[in-house]
């Protein structure tokens, strides 16, 4: 019997207008709308998925605590797969692991992984003036601001450890922005230096305002089935190679090391094991830029760079269009959008990369990419090794 191969056929994204979806809609329209163009991406009919995956905050409490009967309800599907993990803005990468072990296992043959959020245009962080309990009575009451001052807490820790500098940081977001700068479909394409972010207003010491992802709307969508599918289809088929999630706390507190991202570090681990490839087979980079900082502790955590000489890895804009190392080419959380949990679009991204759609900022030969979800305060973490070979 020949074997079953997952691999992503279809990928969508929702047009946004200042951050902003361009008409008003519903969480579950926003989906919807990504799903139907990710699937006709595809070449697949919505009566053909039965594999559905989803993560948000919407409707919580209320519909959305069952949000794949929900989304199941109004697309009108009846999956006999379905996975509603939520570990943060990783989860889609991990959405996309369990879609490829239950490709392969039978488990369904079409899956589809959404993801929708209006909190831009409802003026609304989800979990803005909600008790703080469980864990979070510990800190949350206490004045630490969710999640910046935690991330804040994790860039001085490195500070000490290591000596970098804001000025490493600002690196970060100069370089995505000139990617954004490429990405007519980005939030924010004005030119960025290095002085603009270290002069922005001070957060949470030490991230700046420019350090820190944008709000706003957003949703996205990803098709994966067989192989073999894909092959009858037609299309250009992206093959997952490899893949890990981990998570190791919520509360910053209980992190096991400020200045080490543990998570990423098995994550990463395994997927590079599962693909059987090194780092230098890697010729594009999607990790989540929530903060400035998590970029940095991300490419230690994954192995790029060792510990504590992310700063120097980062500088004189090796990560920006024309630089060694390619990384977050659409402009990232911090210039395209960030819509509360941004993994999802780390995929988009990557996709098409490897497809070489992406215009002015392709990167050429493209062949093997990987993606790195962070979710909850540097909690969990999601790697996907992808590869058109």
């Amino acid at each position: 019997m020949t074997k079953r191969e997952a691999v992503i056929v279809g990928v969508a994204d929702l047009p946004l207008k200042d951050g902003k979806v361009c008409r008003p809609m519903s969480v579950l329209e926003a989906q919807a709308l990504v799903a139907r163009d990710a699937l006709k991406d595809a070449g697949i009919p919505m009566s053909a998925v039965d594999g559905l995956l989803t993560a948000g905050l919407w409707g919580v409490p209320g519909p959305g605590q069952l949000p794949t009967v929900t989304l199941s309800e109004y697309l009108g599907i009846t999956p006999r797969f379905v996975d509603a993990t939520n570990i943060g803005g990783s989860a889609f990468e991990s959405h996309v692991a369990h879609a490829a072990m239950a490709i392969e296992a039978g488990r369904c043959e079409v899956a589809l992984i959404t993801y929708g959020s209006l909190q831009k245009s409802e003026l609304s962080r989800n979990l803005a003036g909600r008790p703080a309990v469980l864990t979070m009575q510990y800190e949350t009451p206490w004045g630490m601001p969710t999640p910046v001052g935690g991330y804040a807490m994790a860039a001085q820790r490195h500070m000490h450890e290591y000596g970098t500098t804001s000025e490493q940081l600002a690196e970060i977001a100069v370089a995505t922005r000139k990617w954004a700068a490429l990405n007519p479909a980005a939030t924010m394409r004005e030119p960025l230096t290095i002085d603009d972010v270290l002069r922005s207003t001070m957060v949470a010491d030490p991230l700046h305002l420019l350090d820190i992802c944008l709000v706003t709307d957003g949703g996205g969508a990803v098709v994966m089935t067989t192989a073999e599918h894909a092959k009858s289809l037609g299309c250009k088929a992206v093959h997952v190679r490899g893949y890990g999630e981990s998570h190791t706390h919520w509360t910053i507190a209980a992190m096991p090391d400020l200045a080490r991202l543990t998570a990423a570090e098995v994550a990463g681990r395994d997927a590079f094991a599962m693909a059987g490839i090194s780092h230098e087979a890697i010729d594009v980079v999607e990790v989540y830029d929530s903060f400035t900082i998590t970029v940095l502790l991300t490419l230690e955590a994954l192995g790029f760079c060792r510990r504590g000489e992310g700063g120097a890895f980062v500088a004189n804009q090796r990560t920006a269009p024309g630089g060694a190392f390619p990384l977050n080419t659409n402009g990232g959380g911090l210039s395209y959008a960030h819509p509360g949990m941004y993994g999802i679009f780390l995929l988009i991204e990557a996709v098409r990369q490897l497809r070489g759609e992406c215009g002015p900022r392709q990167v050429q030969g493209a062949q093997t990419a990987l993606v790195h979800g962070t979710g909850g305060t540097l909690s969990s973490g999601a790697t996907c090794i992808l590869s058109t070979r």
